[in-house]
């Protein structure tokens, strides 16, 4: 029995994964007052802001079509009603295709064209070669595939100024190299249900050892990066002392993680990561307007 339009449109958008999203929409928001001299322009910033959610949300619902079966074994996941089948693949694609084409379309008649290209192949990239070609064939998957997660403080530089500069490149940088120990904390304490649904992620094909030693590796090139900001004179004092305290915390994490690994540190390593890119970015934007 089809389900009242009510349920159906909250299924949908639980489907759009909000609160990944939130995260998506807040770094891309800090790339546009990091690439405005003051207060960025609220029409294209909130045009952009809106953009840059629906396009994403569209490709996470994407994405949990394209998943469905492997979601439906896997119990962080198994509650989606992709998995539960309790909303139509042709529905869930429809409105997945509309509310991505309005993003694309409000970005490229209310921002500009660079921005609306730059998301659409973040789209693609994330909804196609990494949920359909990496994520089921390497173990490299989330180190390849986080480049589309690393692309919103980008996509915000790029609706302010109309290009991408190096400040840009540098917070796009710091998100990549994140991404992998971020969501490799997730991996190792998930990695039973990852076997399960047969997908080859590194605890899963390599080991806890191994993904731990490169996950701290990842770290300490983190904490390279994170200074980026400072060295282009993005930021000054106030960011640089907030980056090494994070810093710190972050490597005390993945270096226990790699010398005494339980699942408890694991979750509590993934909750951290979350954190230290959410201060960092906001770090970075109260030093913009001191």
């Amino acid at each position: 029995m089809s389900l009242p339009l009510g349920q159906r449109l909250a299924d949908f958008f639980a489907l759009c994964k909000p609160r990944v999203n939130t995260l998506i929409v807040f770094t891309a928001m800090i790339g546009m007052f990091l690439a405005s001299p003051g207060i960025p322009p609220l029409g294209r910033f909130l045009a952009a802001s809106i953009g840059i959610a629906l396009v994403a949300g569209a490709a996470a619902a994407i994405n949990c079509l394209v998943e469905s079966t492997v979601d439906a074994v896997m119990a962080r996941t198994r509650w989606r009603a992709t998995a539960r089948g309790s909303v139509r693949i042709a529905e869930t694609a429809a409105l997945s295709l509309c509310v991505g084409g309005a993003g694309l379309w409000l970005l490229h008649t209310t921002v500009n064209a660079l921005t609306m290209w730059l998301t659409l192949a973040t789209f693609l990239g994330y909804a196609v070669i990494y949920t359909l070609v990496l994520k089921p064939a390497t173990p490299m998957n989330i180190v390849i595939g986080g480049a589309s997660g690393a692309m919103p403080p980008l996509l915000g530089w790029a609706a302010m100024t109309g290009n991408v500069g190096p400040e840009a490149l540098a917070l796009f940088l710091i998100i990549f190299i994140w991404t992998p120990p971020h969501f490799w904390a997730l991996a190792c304490y998930r990695r039973d249900e990852y076997a399960q649904a047969g997908l080859p992620m590194l605890p899963v094909t390599h080991g806890i050892p191994f993904t731990c030693l490169h996950s701290l590796l990842y770290v300490v090139m983190l904490t390279g990066a994170s200074f980026l900001p400072v060295t282009l004179g993005m930021s000054g004092r106030l960011y640089l002392v907030s980056v090494i305290a994070l810093d710190v915390v972050f490597l005390g994490y993945a270096f226990a993680l790699w010398r005494n690994y339980s699942d408890a540190l694991a979750r509590r390593t993934f909750r951290w990561s979350i954190v230290y890119l959410t201060l960092l970015f906001a770090a970075l934007l109260v030093d913009h307007f001191l």
